[in-house]
């Protein structure tokens, strides 16, 4: 692969280190809320939530992957996807499902849903058309009840999003909204007083809330990570990958060598690339390569560039090595990507 000189603008080194790769990947995959209401349900309850590309063209039209996750104010419950164990939730948990899988949420196992799969689709086609409250009630009445919050965004999922590749397909965190004094739990009764007050604005204000929400569980989530786990996320725990991480974010298009991280990490080069890819998931060259593809793509779909400039802008010299890259990443040109982007839908 050949690759330019730094571009003009780029990061010096001595801030390399300071860059954030969570915030840098959350911008660049393009993380936009979608959906956010409060449930209240009553035993019996049940809803079943199809595979999110059933109801995606409703709530975000040009996204890619739509994510789901639910704080769990009040109460207690069960989630699972078919096929998996059903998980037993209570208050302070939260549920995240990255992947668009189908779920259901229960309050006993086995329980039938009263929201099947199509009835969800029609529920968000009302809710995103808003004709329907922010609070939701659900349930048949009974005296075991539940609150919780339900978040809907949507991100690009390619060419490279290093974050959901990691996740699980159901990540439950226990008990850390549980406190109401903290950050997320400020996040969590900002958002829902705004919701009481019935302002101008509100409900993009809920949104934005929504995207903070969903930042601060990631950031729960990598906190309480143990020793030994592997993951995009276990990197930026180690400090030693989180600073390569920050290198490599900070200036994608340099020409960087796996000797001149290592050096600049303080390891050998064969310590940073059996590190690296042990629990990165690939080597660093390799995740350097496809974060540029996934910068490129961003850069083809939302700025007025050629072929040839997003391609320099990423540290491509060559615009067919480039072109040869991304076509085999995503399976289209550069070139019909930009135009696919272009004919998309602007999402809500």
């Amino acid at each position: 692969m050949a690759l330019t000189e730094p571009v003009d603008g780029a990061i010096a080194p001595t801030e390399a280190a300071r860059l954030d790769p969570l915030s840098d990947v959350l911008r660049t995959v393009k993380l936009t809320g979608a959906l956010f209401f409060l449930v209240e349900a009553s035993s019996p309850w049940g809803v079943e939530v199809p595979e999110a590309r059933a109801f995606a063209p409703i709530l975000l039209p040009s996204a890619q992957q739509v994510v789901s996750y639910h704080v769990v104010l009040d109460g207690a419950g069960w989630a699972g996807i078919p096929g998996g164990p059903s998980t037993r939730f209570q208050t302070g948990d939260i549920l995240l499902f990255p992947h668009g899988d189908p779920y259901a949420m229960l309050s006993a196992p086995g329980q039938p849903p009263e929201f099947d799969a199509g009835a969800t689709v029609a529920f968000f086609r009302e809710m995103a058309a808003g004709r329907l409250p922010f609070v939701i009630p659900e349930g048949g009445g009974g005296p075991d009840r539940a609150r919780f919050v339900c978040g809907y965004l949507g991100c690009d999922l390619r060419p490279f999003n290093p974050l959901l590749a990691t996740l699980p397909p159901l990540l439950r965190l226990e008990g850390v909204a549980r406190r109401r004094d903290d950050l997320l739990g400020r996040l969590v009764d900002l958002t829902l007083d705004q919701a009481r007050r019935h302002e101008s604005g509100g409900g993009g204000l809920r949104l934005r809330l929504s995207e903070l929400i969903f930042v601060e569980l990631l950031r729960r989530h990598a906190a309480g990570l143990p020793a030994g786990t592997t993951g995009w996320l276990a990197g930026l725990k180690d400090p030693a990958l989180s600073r390569v991480l920050s290198m490599l974010h900070a200036e994608p298009a340099r020409p960087w060598s796996l000797g001149e991280l290592a050096g600049r990490a303080g390891l050998s080069r064969s310590v940073l690339a059996e590190r690296f890819a042990a629990t990165v998931g690939c080597p660093a060259m390799r995740y350097l390569a496809l974060w540029r593809l996934q910068l490129a793509a961003r850069r083809l779909a939302d700025d007025d560039l050629t072929v040839a400039q997003a391609a320099h802008a990423v540290g491509y010299e060559s615009e067919a090595a480039f072109s040869r890259a991304f076509k085999r990443r995503t399976g289209l040109s550069p070139s019909a990507w930009r135009q696919r982007a272009a004919r998309a839908p602007a999402g809500r």
